[in-house]
């Protein structure tokens, strides 16, 4: 309980230095779009990320092991939220007359680290169906 309370605290604290600084800051000069944008992130997650990652896990549910699920459902929570941060790059167009603008490659960058996801995803999932396995077969 103590600990919860620390946490919570720290986060209070945390958010209260966010919002000085973002009404504060010279470099800041829009903090309403900067708060409109934060409003937009909290409706894409709660209105389009989470319902998404929620029925995906259900279905996958009715279909894994028990002992396997927590590990899919790690890395499909984990590919959902780095979709959501690569999704403006991915949509925004690219300026061909200015290669600083967008210089990286995001589509392959991002089919990279979800690649990566799925990866270690299907490890930790073997990982502990294997300790399952071996588990049911000590005795």
């Amino acid at each position: 309980m103590k600990a919860r309370i620390a946490l919570g605290a720290v986060g209070v604290a945390a958010m209260t230095f966010g919002a000085v600084q973002l009404f504060t800051d010279r470099q800041v000069r829009e903090p309403v779009d900067v708060l409109l944008w934060l409003a937009g992130a909290i409706v894409l997650h709660d209105a389009a990320l989470t319902p998404v990652v929620l029925a995906v896990g259900a279905v996958l549910s009715r279909w894994l092991p028990p002992h396997v699920r927590r590990p899919v459902r790690g890395g499909l929570i984990t590919a959902a939220c780095l979709t959501a941060v690569a999704l403006p790059f991915l949509l925004r167009p690219t300026a061909k007359s200015n290669p600083s603008v967008l210089p990286l490659d995001y589509p392959r960058n991002t089919l990279i680290v979800l690649g990566t996801v799925a990866v270690l995803t299907a490890l930790t999932a073997g990982w502990a169906a294997l300790r399952r396995f071996r588990a049911d077969h000590r005795n």
